[in-house]
């Protein structure tokens, strides 16, 4: 798989060796390099790329500005993903909220270079493996019967958990935390809501019973009218939704 790409970077230097480490590199393409945020947009409008190597501090635009137009402007089904590349840190946590693929920070090496490059054509070959399971046919089937597994945005790569494997998922503000049957200690972090992964899961097999909690049904070990233990964790059913859950456990009682 080839993925194009552009490098944009207010310093000729630094532009200089993002367009070098991606004409070195076999699976990337260079399609376009800006010295200006503004002229990328511009560039973009003449067709998505897959990879845009993005520099941060620049004038008139930022890169996290220019990250955040793109992902309201909703130009196309394409996704294009962003790798920053800057010399501060403290934008790190930046990226991850505008869904950036990875982080570089200057000055790195070829070596880094690639791991990132690998990452983005890992998630792109991710994509392409999983669009024709998930494309629409004449007669679509139910979301619960034609998948077994969620697929979600932990830190920098596009991770696939099975059903089976979910425990419940607890919602922090902007954050989610998956816990796992696999790895009950370790839970996964994902910058998402709770409503939002309510949307994509199958109500035969999952329940909101909090407004910070959705549970597996399969996972539940004990209930009462007003909680839900699961493993040694005690998970409290709140008014609005004990209507719903009440129906649930008149199956049990």
């Amino acid at each position: 798989m080839t993925l194009t790409c552009i490098a944009v970077d207010d310093e000729p230097l630094a532009l200089g060796l993002v367009c070098a480490f991606i004409e070195k590199t076999p699976f990337l393409t260079l399609v376009g390099r800006y010295s200006s945020a503004v002229e990328a947009l511009q560039g973009l409008m003449n067709g998505p790329v897959d990879v845009i190597f993005l520099d941060i501090q620049m004038p008139d635009l930022t890169g996290l500005e220019l990250a955040r137009v793109l992902e309201r402007s909703n130009r196309s089904a394409h996704t294009t993903r962003i790798i920053f590349t800057t010399a501060f840190d403290q934008f790190a946590l930046d990226g991850f909220r505008v869904d950036a693929l990875d982080y570089l920070l200057k000055p790195f090496n070829y070596e880094e270079f690639l791991r990132a490059a690998s990452k983005a054509r890992q998630y792109f070959e991710l994509v392409h493996r999983v669009e024709p399971a998930v494309a629409a046919p004449m007669i679509a089937a139910p979301k619960e019967e034609s998948e077994d597994y969620l697929f979600l945005k932990v830190e920098y790569q596009l991770v696939r958990i099975p059903y089976r494997d979910i425990l419940y998922i607890e919602g922090l503000k902007d954050y989610v935390k998956v816990y796992r049957q696999s790895e009950p200690d370790k839970p996964l972090l994902s910058l998402t809501s709770l409503k939002a992964l309510e949307e994509k899961l199958p109500s035969s097999q999952f329940m909101r019973i909090h407004r910070s909690f959705i549970i597996a049904l399969a996972s539940i070990n004990a209930v009462t009218r007003n909680s839900v233990q699961i493993g040694s964790t005690l998970i409290p059913v709140s008014d609005q939704y004990k209507d719903a859950f009440g129906q649930f456990i008149s199956r049990w009682m």
